[in-house]
């Protein structure tokens, strides 16, 4: 399994929205309100590589309210721990 970490900027009025749709998409695992530069993390878990990319661009970017993301990938040793 492939785990990546997606930092989200959200337009402020559509937080909750976009978090709820966030909860609904294959291939997130998790999703997190948080404080601080960003507003929400999601959790991708795939099963390799090249699909978080797809997760990213076409489920994640395309909900309305999104404004940014930054997304960091770990490595594939770290979540055998």
């Amino acid at each position: 399994m492939v785990k990546a970490f997606v930092l989200i900027v959200v337009d402020p009025a559509k937080t909750v929205e976009v978090y709820e749709k966030l909860r609904t998409v294959e291939g997130i695992s998790e999703v997190y309100q948080v404080m601080g530069p960003y507003d929400i993390v999601a959790v991708v878990q795939v099963s390799s590589l090249t699909e978080v990319p797809t997760v990213i661009s076409r489920h994640i970017r395309a909900i309305e309210g999104i404004e940014s993301t930054t997304t960091c990938v770990t490595f594939p040793e770290s979540n055998n721990a």
